[in-house]
């Protein structure tokens, strides 16, 4: 589209771009695979995760990626919200939650364990619940929204053939895991985080946990690609090496 002052692409234009850039990264990364079949991976991957999982597992252990395979340019996306992998020209998501979508090949790295904890000054205040039922009477919920559906995820609890869900009265509701646990640790309310997050302020005392007899279910983690993208060697060794960073948090157990 041109006038006398400037030329812009047409919407035509930008999607026919799109989409053989994607194409071509194929054929770059096919290629790359085929005539370099043992050299070390190379090129530019994209990956998002969820602001938890990066900041506390995954970023902290890059310099070993690194290290192993110094070619891959890693683009990580830090975001909990839900993202369209094709649209939006990225090669594999790290998430929690069963991932039904059948366009998507997930593999299963983790089972994330849960806490239920609260401050010890919110205690002071509003009590200690010796069931989950009495997290219905006088107690506030730091809720997390779930991505999906916009709504506050309930408490949900696990004895023997007991399954007990209660919706709180929520006094913050939180759409990002790490603000999450940070309302959690200003005294706000009682919240469910992952026990590998929640055990060191329980020993350094900011935490308490609540409820040891009930077992929150537990979350699983994959790592999830497009069924129609190329396999390619950078996005290989990405996965497998994701494998093996999250081992440690396949039986996580909150005590």
């Amino acid at each position: 589209q041109r006038t006398t002052r400037r030329v812009t692409v047409t919407p035509e234009g930008a999607a026919y771009y799109e989409r053989i850039s994607r194409v071509l990264a194929e054929i770059d990364d096919i290629e790359a695979d085929v005539t370099n079949a043992q050299a070390s991976p190379r090129g530019r991957l994209r990956v998002d995760i969820g602001s938890l999982l990066a900041n506390q597992i995954l970023i902290p252990r890059l310099p070993a990626f690194h290290a192993r395979y110094p070619d891959i340019l890693l683009e990580l996306g830090v975001s909990d919200r839900p993202v369209h992998l094709i649209g939006e020209g990225v090669d594999c998501v790290l998430r929690g939650g069963v991932l039904s979508d059948p366009s998507l090949v997930a593999r299963r790295v983790a089972q994330m364990s849960y806490m239920t904890c609260a401050t010890p000054d919110y205690l002071k205040r509003h009590g200690t619940p010796a069931t989950p039922a009495d997290l219905l009477d006088g107690h506030r919920v730091v809720s997390y929204l779930s991505s999906s559906t916009g709504r506050p995820f309930p408490l949900r609890y696990e004895r023997g053939d007991e399954r007990v869900e209660i919706n709180g009265q929520a006094v913050i509701a939180v759409n990002e895991s790490t603000a999450h646990l940070t309302a959690l640790l200003t005294g706000l309310g009682v919240a469910q985080t992952f026990a590998f997050m929640a055990k060191p302020h329980v020993e350094s005392g900011a935490l308490v946990q609540l409820l040891a007899d009930w077992e929150p279910p537990p979350m699983p983690v994959s790592v999830a690609y497009p069924t129609s993208r190329h396999m390619s060697a950078k996005l290989r060794a990405f996965v497998d090496w994701t494998v093996e960073v999250f081992a440690p948090y396949g039986s996580v157990r909150r005590r």
